[in-house]
């Protein structure tokens, strides 16, 4: 089984789906400490031909607590008509501003199942069969940090092959996940170019704007554009 642990981001880029999609189970990150300045809350969309960054804000959001224990603030108003704006004449704007109606609308405030349940609504329309878990459901030892920590996760949930964002190549040592009968890979995300109105392409964006721009069926082509090493 192929497994994967994250922190839960809010309409990340389209690297953190294409890690979705490359394994079998994906375990939300919720029972570690707020990075304030992070992803958890805030990404980049395309707002006249750059990249501008939004942010979703948060009820006392604080490195002393963890992510499952902070609350969404927003209404979302802003955030609505700023994506209106930016996306109106999209060729799949229609579609995606529904579904990000219905993400905006998930009742739980609880800033790690709100994400968790965005995570799984966009999964759900690219037609990823990838499982869900939260990270707090997990019986562990919370003591533990860093790839101990991780590795518990394997072991609990039986994995044999954990896959980590290539950022964390000197975090995690391939030697000891060896040694408890487990291969370590990093993916390499690659960016696929796509046509974004007239403007010159600019990677690296939400995966709202991917989503905007192009068909299903195109983008889990580019959710398989990226190595394992």
């Amino acid at each position: 089984m192929t497994l994967a642990v994250m922190q839960p981001y809010f309409l990340p880029y389209i690297g953190y789906f294409q890690l979705i999609k490359a394994v079998d189970k994906f375990v939300v990150y919720d029972d570690v400490n707020f990075i304030k300045r992070g992803w958890i809350n805030r990404n980049n969309i395309l707002v006249n031909g750059k990249a501008q960054l939004f942010t979703i804000s948060l009820n006392r959001a604080s490195q002393n607590r963890l992510i499952n224990e902070i609350e969404i603030g927003d209404d979302f108003q802003n955030f609505l008509r700023t994506i209106e704006m930016a996306y109106k004449k999209a060729p799949y704007f229609d579609e995606v501003y529904e579904l990000l109606q219905h993400i905006i609308g998930y009742p739980d405030r609880n800033v790690a199942n709100f994400v968790a349940n965005s995570l799984q609504k966009i999964s759900c329309y690219l037609q990823l069969n990838t499982e869900f878990l939260m990270s707090s459901s997990i019986e562990k030892n919370n003591s533990n940090h860093g790839q101990i920590k991780i590795m518990e996760i394997c072991q609990v949930l039986g994995a044999n092959i954990y896959i980590n964002p290539i950022g964390g190549q000197e975090l995690y040592d391939r030697t000891y996940f060896w040694e408890k009968s487990i291969q370590l890979y990093f993916i390499n995300s690659m960016f696929t170019p796509y046509k974004q109105f007239k403007n010159e392409f600019v990677a690296g964006l939400s995966m709202l704007d991917i989503l905007m721009f192009n068909s299903k069926e195109v983008i889990n082509e580019m959710l398989d554009n990226y190595k394992l090493i």
